[in-house]
């Protein structure tokens, strides 16, 4: 069974740092685009970081010099260090990738960030 399982989330206080990781697992022959998305409550579901398999990455504006996606294409998995976080960050982040040319998502795990 192909699956995303992420890890890494929890509570940190503003200007913290956490880093997420998620690790793609099953029969798997392709990976293309992997992605982190966020989902605040009470609002849709936004993308924060995309990474294609040549490594290029795309950021929303509200996270870019402070998030930082990468991928290990040998291990099927894909990261986002969170730098100076604030609480405006604080949301479910999903893991998303495209494996063997279908849309997967993770179960998502909670990040909160509060003093």
């Amino acid at each position: 069974q192909v699956q995303l399982v992420e890890s890494g989330g929890g509570l940190v206080q503003p200007g913290g740092s956490l880093r997420l990781s998620c690790a793609a697992s099953g029969r798997i022959f392709s990976i293309n685009t992997m992605a982190w998305y966020r989902q605040a409550p009470g609002k849709q579901r936004e993308l924060v970081a995309v990474i294609t398999t040549g490594s290029s990455t795309k950021y929303a504006d509200s996270v870019k010099g402070r998030f930082t996606i990468s991928r290990d294409n040998a291990k099927n998995t894909v990261s986002l260090q969170m730098n100076s976080l604030k609480p405006e960050d604080t949301a479910v982040y999903y893991c998303n990738a495209d494996l063997n040319e279908y849309d997967y998502w993770g179960q998502g795990t909670q990040v909160t960030v509060s003093s």
